[in-house]
């Protein structure tokens, strides 16, 4: 996997996003949550995500935004460090639970803590 999130790993489809909240598997690690989908695509990727931030904690769309940028980097840059060795294709959705505003070191070290719990999780089901 390349440190890229091109348009065919991004999670889209209304069908697929709420598939994924009904029979999802999730892992947490304050102040994000990895709901998580085992699936097939048609396009060879083995992963897509997609990110999201509470209306109800952050009320302005700028401090949405930012956090959805910071997330989205942290995914890109940590990606192929941890996914690079999945066997089956997955969906995936990060949430962010938190009330305050992460800063991007923040963001990138609980993505990493929540990789690594899912890694954990997925092996273990094997």
């Amino acid at each position: 996997m390349q440190a890229s999130f091109p348009k065919k790993e991004k999670l889209k489809g209304k069908k697929l996003i709420d598939q994924l909240f009904a029979e999802g598997q999730s892992v947490s690690v304050f102040p994000l949550r990895l709901v998580y989908l085992k699936t097939s695509f048609e396009d060879e990727v083995m992963a897509k995500a997609g990110v999201s931030v509470s209306k109800r904690n952050f009320k302005t769309a700028v401090d949405r935004n930012r956090i959805k940028r910071l997330m989205r980097e942290a995914y890109r840059l940590n990606k192929a460090t941890y996914f690079n060795n999945l066997k089956a294709q997955h969906a995936f959705m990060i949430l962010y639970i938190g009330k305050d505003k992460p800063t991007f070191a923040q963001i990138e070290k609980f993505m990493n803590l929540l990789f690594a719990k899912f890694l954990c999780k997925v092996s273990e089901n094997l």
